[in-house]
This record gives C-alpha cells, structure tokens and sequence, in this order.
C-alpha cells in the first residue's frame, strides 16, 4: 500500500471567473461614468440658477448628460439658449428660464411656472451669485442691500418656494454655492463674505427644519476657481498668489466642481446634510506661508 500523499488540483476556473468579473466591473465604471451618473439623477428634475456661464453652466451639462430634466436660469437668455440647444442636440433635456433674481417677485414667478410646466423640483441648485469688492468706507446702503438680496435672499425665496413640494413627497435636494470667503476673506470682499457665510448659517437651520421630511440642504465652498468672476476681479499678482496658496498649486477648474454637485443631488448623497463641501485645493488649510 503505498504512502505517497495526494495532491489535488486546484481549481483555477472559479477564481478567474471572479478576477474576471471584478476587473470587468471596475473598467464598466472607469470607461462609463456616464451610466453610473444615469442611475444617480435620471429622471430628476432639476432647477439651477446662475446657469448660463461658470460652474453653472457646465454643471448644467453633465446633469443634462447623466439623465435630469435641466431647467435653465440666468439672466442671459441669449446664453441660456446655446446651452439648451447644445444639450437638446446631445438628446438631453433643459428648459429655460430667463429671470433677473434679485426681483425678488420675480423669484416666486420663476419657481411657480415652473412648477406649473413640470409638476415637481426634484433638486434646487442655488448658484447665482455677484462679487462687486468695497472696503467698509466705500460701501453704500445701496450696493450693501443689492448683494443680500441676489446672494442671501433671493436664495431663500427660491427654496421657500420650491420646498413644500419637495417635504409634500418626501424627497428633495436644495444646494447652495457658497465660498470659503464664507471662512476666510480679502481687502475689500466685507459684503461678499458676509452673504456666502449667511448661506451657510441659513443651509444649517434648513437643514434641521426639512430633514424630518428627506430634504438634504448642503453648500458647496469653492475655492479659487478659473471663472469669469475672479479672473475680472484680480491682477496678475493676486492670481498668482491664489495658485501658491492651494496645496495643489494652482486654481480650480469649472469641472473640478463637477462632482460635489453630482454626489449632492443623488442618492450618492443621502445621507449627507448640513454640511459645507470645500473645494479649494487645500488652501485653507494653509495658516502660515512656506
């Protein structure tokens, strides 16, 4: 009787066939992003304003892309329209909506018709926004009230107006554009600092308000970013210092903020509310300089 041990042979098949599978998975996803986006925000329907440049517009894309219903608003309707066409031409969806928000009548006119076109506002996305830098001695009531009501109040009627909709069905997405001058500031940035740090005081109580009812409310901080605002408002110097002060070593682009958008207005990001995303390339996190 012989000794000899016995090996068996291992079965290889079952373990390609899982290698196979979990790399087949992982380049689904890398070389079809759009499909993942598609099973976040299809079908939603989706209101963003400040839509015709910047972040805006290009966040107006890639939720047309991934499957949402767009409904476009800025003042330009002239710019709005290419973007809707150009969209339309990719078979997506967007509608536009011209309006001047800092009529604040005009906001709840905005936001009835479009309701009345569309039956719902799944996600609200807050983005319009202007920047017109005065130190403490230049500012004039005027300019103070004409900023708190395009970046502060307009934003609050446009939710008020679209949120009962949104806790009638149980869910609902209202983001907001903020700043990290909401945290930090600049020569002559006293008004604008002060709207973007009321949007995120604002988004908090929000936050505790419509909760109860699966309405998320975020903001979104974006740090220096390569849009027309700040590149009309600084000289070469300041941009450069901006770029040397990220821990990246250079500015933002538009499609940077892409994804916090996407994350924030799909289920990727149920459970987050109440929360300031920061974007700025680490340079808050600088205190003191190399």
């Amino acid at each position: 009787m012989s000794n000899a041990v016995k090996f068996r042979t291992p079965k290889v098949l079952p373990y390609v066939n899982r290698l196979r599978d979990h790399w087949a998975w992982h380049l689904k996803r890398a070389v079809a992003p759009s499909r993942a986006l598609q099973q976040r925000v299809n079908g939603k329907v989706i209101l963003l304003t400040g839509a015709s440049s910047g972040i805006g517009a290009l966040v107006a894309d890639k939720l047309a892309d991934a499957g949402a219903t767009v409904l476009l608003v800025a003042r330009n309707q002239e710019k709005l329209e290419a973007i809707a066409h150009a969209i339309h031409q990719r078979g997506g969806q967007a509608f536009v909506y011209p309006g001047d928000l800092s009529d604040l009548e005009e906001c709840d006119r905005l936001c009835e018709q479009a309701l009345q076109d569309h039956g719902r506002v799944d996600v609200l996305i807050n983005n319009a926004g202007a920047n017109h830098p005065q130190t403490l001695l230049e500012t004039t009531d005027t300019n103070w009230d004409a900023m708190i009501e395009l970046n502060l109040t307009s934003q609050m009627r446009l939710t008020r107006a679209l949120a009962p909709q949104m806790v009638a069905r149980g869910w609902g997405r209202v983001i907001y554009t903020s700043s990290i001058m909401a945290f930090a500031s600049n020569h002559a940035r006293g008004i604008y600092s002060a709207t973007k740090a009321g949007l995120v005081g604002m988004m908090r109580a929000q936050t505790l308000e419509l909760g109860p009812a699966g309405v998320t409310v975020n903001c979104l901080a974006p740090g220096p970013v390569l849009t027309d605002m700040p590149m009309s408002l600084l000289n070469e110097e300041e941009k450069q210092q901006f770029s040397d002060s990220t821990a990246l070593k250079r500015w933002g682009q538009v499609a940077d903020m892409v994804g916090p958008v996407l994350m924030l207005a799909s289920e990727a990001g149920a459970f987050i509310s109440g929360e300031v995303i920061i974007a700025d390339g680490g340079l808050l996190c600088r205190t003191f300089g190399d």
